[in-house]
């Protein structure tokens, strides 16, 4: 995404004439910010290598419908979401059964894997910071897509402000308010700083 204007509006317009070369040079440009949108929109029992995939099929059959060069993106992280939402409204509901011990008590999980205890120290802490990633990744997941979305763009793919305004079609001061919110509804739930503020 770090072509000149110029450079990427051309390869747009020849890969909507059928060129492969230039088709294939589009989707090397955009591939990681196409996973972290998979990322913020798929089904957690869906594998994102797939969507990634479908997605890439996608773009190459339709490009030659796409209006106008400067619509690319735009047009593309369009195609992701209607991927993923989908291949969510394709899947069967699951049925989650929780095991219950001759007492009667029930909670726990059927198929939870249980990590492996170790006496190591540095083990242990490498599970530590390793669980509360997983943690915090589930939250992030938890908020709604229009909060998800530009943090991870903002934390994973480091996008500036800008860019995510221009990805989402929103103005910047939108993007600051929904980062913001991101942020303050991930404090609340797991009490850490997250994505702190660098430059923008």
């Amino acid at each position: 995404m770090s072509q000149p204007l110029s450079a990427h509006l051309r390869l747009v317009r020849q890969a909507r004439c059928g060129d492969r070369k230039a088709q294939q040079e589009l989707w090397c440009a955009h591939r990681r910010w196409i996973a972290t949108i998979v990322l913020a929109y798929r089904p957690q029992s869906v594998d994102a290598d797939d969507l990634i995939q479908e997605v890439a099929v996608k773009m190459v059959s339709k490009i030659e419908f796409l209006r106008e060069e400067t619509l690319f993106r735009p047009w593309l992280r369009q195609i992701v979401i209607n991927v993923c939402r989908g291949t969510a409204r394709s899947l069967k509901p699951t049925l989650y059964l929780a095991a219950s011990d001759s007492q009667g008590d029930s909670g726990s999980e059927i198929g939870r894997v249980a990590v492996p205890a170790t006496d190591a120290p540095s083990v242990g802490r490498h599970a530590d910071r390793h669980d509360a990633a997983e943690l915090l990744m589930k939250q992030v997941m938890s908020l709604p897509p229009e909060y998800r979305e530009p943090l991870l763009l903002r934390c994973v793919r480091s996008m500036t402000y800008q860019q995510i305004s221009e990805l989402l079609d929103l103005p910047v001061t939108t993007i600051e308010t929904r980062l913001a919110r991101a942020r303050r509804m991930l404090r609340q739930e797991v009490g850490e700083e997250v994505c702190t503020e660098e430059e923008r």
